[in-house]
This record gives structure tokens, C-alpha cells and sequence, in this order.
């Protein structure tokens, strides 16, 4: 991007504005973003404004979306594609230019919302750059098929929200009445199809935003995931389910863990998988519990039998065999934690290598894909030493596959992209100042 994204004391992200030596969070932007909008259409309107919605309760019944999918997604498969075609026949990679970024971005969106109406659009930069050979320009056609061939894979992410939100709503495709699409990448013709491909209905594209008062509407909104508290053992005790019609208060109170506690910590989580418990006691007074995830459907039992209907000495036979046997079980769990860590690890190198291609060299390369065989002849044997053995093995070339790729002739040492090499999960170095610099483990955690 052209801009530069920084992190704040508190680890926020934010963007760095050197004109006038401001950061702004990506709601500030927003906010800006919305307010410009409309003092635009009001100048171009000479007119207020205001949001129509209609009279009485608006009741939301779900909502989902991908919150990494935005019209710059559609504006940046062109810059790309401009991009790539400029690079094959000039040489000159664009995207390392930040004013020719600008440009490109610039005409990347004009020219998708030509081809909200037009079948093709012509695309003219000119002086986008120069070389010792004089300016370079770009001057092109771009298609609205070749279009939709560009972000044919984020089209197809469309899908999922829309399924998403009437399943949470126990709705199907029959039970809508009217489909609203509301949004600058509604307009793109391809979207708009997806539409009407998947609810059978035209869409509705006239809703229109507007400002004002609407003292008489109320909207029953929802909140999109569920929000609890991490208590003790590591899980999310929810407080507020998915989907809770807003506004809503909930509360729930929790003690400390261990006697003599002085503190606590609270963390706050935010959407939780779905897992249906059932409890099953019957006349024995012997206990069943099930528990099934309703995303991925899998299930998992146990049967507890109460201490009162067991006599002493089959418990204590019971406690005998459990101790008889926990050593075995131990090595079994270790068997299949460890052969799943080494299908990981080969399928991340395996990956790796097929990305690097041909920047890896061929003795790196080789001493890989021997420590790749190793590690599979391991996993086919069954030892979980060895395994253990050949995913150590297999890693210690990684590291050095890793540092091969950056120590190559040509790679910025001043890159803050090329800070971790491939492969590697920590490292240890010196700055140019000769501070120490660690690079800890960083996992993006979602639930």
C-alpha cells in the first residue's frame, strides 16, 4: 500500500499520515470517509442528506460477513493485473513505486465502476513512470469478463456470509421476501448475478442512504458473536450468545480460583464455536454426556457411572487398571499428537518449497526433500522417537533453507518484510546500532 501501517503503545494498528504528523485508527478513517461522502452528495444534490428506512420495528433476526473482503479487493486485482502486464513488458515492477501505486489504485476504481454500466473501459496513464529511455505509459482495455475473471475467487466468498446468516436465522432461500443490496460493490453486475443466482429473486438496488431524524424507527439489531470471559482451565465461560437482539445486559457472577488470590485477570472473548452438551441420566443414576459440534458435527461421549452404585472393591479394581494403563495411554496420545505435528510440518515445507521454487538452490533443496523422505519413511514406520527424530531433522534444514533465501545477493537487509525468514519461528540477531532483537512466536488466534 501507499501508506505506511504502524503499531501504537498499545499494540493497536494504526495509519501514519506524515502530512500534517497524525496516526488514525481505521475507524477514524471510516468516519471520515463517511462524513466526506456526504457533504459530496449533498453539494451534488443541493439537498440534505437522510436515511429513509420506513415506519415501525426493523427486527434483525441474524447477521455475518467477511470482514477482509471490501470493494479495495475488487480495485486491487486490477492494479495487479496493470501491474503484471507493465512489469512483462517493461521490466519495471510498479507496485515498488508509491506514486505510481497512487495512480493505479486511483484509475483501478474508476475503472470498476465503468464497468458497473460498460461492457469494456479503456485505461490511459500516461508518463506512469520513466527509465533512461524516456517516459513510459500505460494504455489498455479492460474487460468486464476479464474483470469478474480476476476476482472470480472473491465473488465466490460472497457465498458463505449470505448462507451463513439465514442458517443462524433458520431461514431458507424460499422464506425471503426481498432481497437489498445496499454497498458501492453491489453495483458490480457479477455481484448482483451472484444474487440472483443463489436466492432466485431480483435484487433491490434503489434503497438509498440518507440523514435525518427517525425518531420513530426502532432497530432490533443483533450482536454477530458471542461474547463471555476466559475462567479457569483455559475455556470461555459465554455471557451473551450469538445472535442476542440489542440492546441487552447480561451479568454473571464468578469468584476467585484459589484460596488466598488477591487478583484476577479478566479476558474478554469474543465468538466461541457451537457445542451442544446433552446430559443423560437414567434410573440407575448413571450419567451420559454427549457433546457435538455443531459446525463440523463431530462427537465426542461419556458414560459416568455414580460412586454410591459401585461396590468398594470394583472401584478399587477399577482405580488399579487406570493406573495399570495410564502409561500405555500417555504413549498412545504422544504417538498421535506427534505424527499429526509431522503431517503439519511436511505439508508447511512441502508448501514452502513449491512457493520458493526455483530461489531455493538445488544442495538446499535436495537436503530438503531428503529430510522430507526421512520424515515420511518415519511416519510410515510408526516409532514415535523416530518420527520425533526426522521432524528435528527436517526442521534444522528449514532454518537453514530460510537463510539461504535471504542471504542471496539482492534481498534488502533493511526490509521489515523480510524480518522472519521462511520457516523459521524465532530468531535472535543485532540491530545496525548493535541493540539485541528477539522475534518471538506470534499465533493469530481465532474462535
Amino acid at each position: 500500500v501507499s501508506y505506511k501501517v504502524v503499531w501504537d503503545e498499545n499494540g493497536n494498528v494504526k495509519l501514519e499520515y506524515p502530512a500534517i504528523g497524525k496516526q488514525f485508527v481505521a475507524d477514524e478513517i471510516s468516519a471520515h470517509v463517511l462524513r466526506k461522502l456526504v457533504e459530496d452528495a449533498s453539494k451534488f444534490l443541493n439537498d440534505e442528506v437522510i436515511l429513509e428506512v420506513g415506519d415501525g420495528v426493523f427486527e434483525v433476526l441474524s447477521t455475518s460477513g467477511d470482514t477482509h473482503l471490501g470493494g479495495d479487493d475488487f480495485d486491487k486485482r486490477i492494479v495487479d493485473w496493470l501491474a503484471q502486464n507493465f512489469k512483462r513488458d517493461e521490466g519495471i515492477d510498479l507496485l515498488k513505486d508509491k506514486q505510481a501505486l497512487q495512480r493505479l489504485s486511483e484509475t483501478a476504481e474508476k475503472a470498476k465502476m465503468e464497468l458497473s454500466s460498460l461492457t469494456q473501459t479503456s485505461i490511459s496513464l500516461p508518463f506512469i513512470t520513466a527509465t533512461a529511455d524516456g517516459p513510459k505509459h500505460i494504455d489498455t482495455t479492460l474487460t468486464r469478463v476479464k474483470f469478474e475473471e480476476l476476482c472470480s475467487d472473491l465473488l465466490d466468498r460472497l457465498q458463505r456470509p449470505v448462507e451463513t446468516a439465514l442458517k443462524d436465522a433458520n431461514l431458507s432461500f424460499k422464506d425471503l421476501d426481498e432481497v437489498i443490496l445496499v454497498g458501492g460493490s453491489t453495483r458490480i453486475p457479477a455481484v448482483q448475478e451472484l444474487v440472483r443466482k443463489m436466492t432466485g429473486k431480483e435484487p433491490n438496488v434503489t434503497a438509498g442512504v440518507l440523514a435525518g431524524e427517525v425518531s420513530d424507527i426502532v432497530l432490533l439489531d443483533v450482536t454477530p458473536l458471542s461474547l463471555g470471559l476466559e475462567t479457569l482451565g483455559g475455556v470461555m465461560t459465554k455471557i451473551i450468545p450469538k445472535n442476542t437482539t440489542l440492546p441487552t445486559s447480561k451479568s454473571e457472577v464468578f469468584s476467585t480460583a484459589a484460596d488466598g488470590q488477591t487478583s484476577v485477570e479478566i479476558n474478554v472473548c469474543q465468538g466461541v464455536p457451537q457445542i451442544e452438551v446433552k446430559f443423560d441420566i437414567d434410573a440407575n443414576g448413571i450419567l451420559s454426556v454427549t457433546a457435538i459440534d455443531k459446525g463440523t458435527g463431530k462427537k465426542q461421549d461419556i458414560t459416568i457411572t455414580g460412586a454410591s452404585t459401585l461396590p468398594s472393591d470394583e472401584v478399587d479394581k477399577m482405580v488399579k487398571e487406570a493406573e495399570k494403563f495410564a502409561k500405555e495411554d500417555k504413549e498412545k496420545r504422544d504417538a498421535i499428537d506427534t505424527k499429526n505435528q509431522a503431517d503439519s510440518v511436511l505439508y508447511q515445507t512441502e508448501k514452502q518449497l513449491k512457493e520458493l521454487g526455483d530461489k531455493v538452490p538445488g544442495p538446499v533443496k535436495e537436503k530438503v526433500e531428503a529430510k522430507v523422505k526421512e520424515l515420511k519413511d518415519a511416519i510410515s514406520g510408526g516409532s514415535t522417537q523416530a518420527i520425533k527424530d526426522a521432524m528435528a531433522a527436517l526442521n534444522q534444514e528449514v532454518m537453514q533453507l530460510g537463510q539461504s533465501i535471504y542471504s542471496q545477493p539482492g534481498q534488502p537487509d533493511d526490509d521489515p518484510a523480510s524480518a522472519t525468514a521462511p520457516g523459521s519461528s524465532r530468531s535472535t540477531g543485532k540491530t545496525a546500532d548493535g541493540d539485541d532483537v528477539i522475534e518471538a512466536d506470534f499465533t493469530d488466534s481465532k474462535m
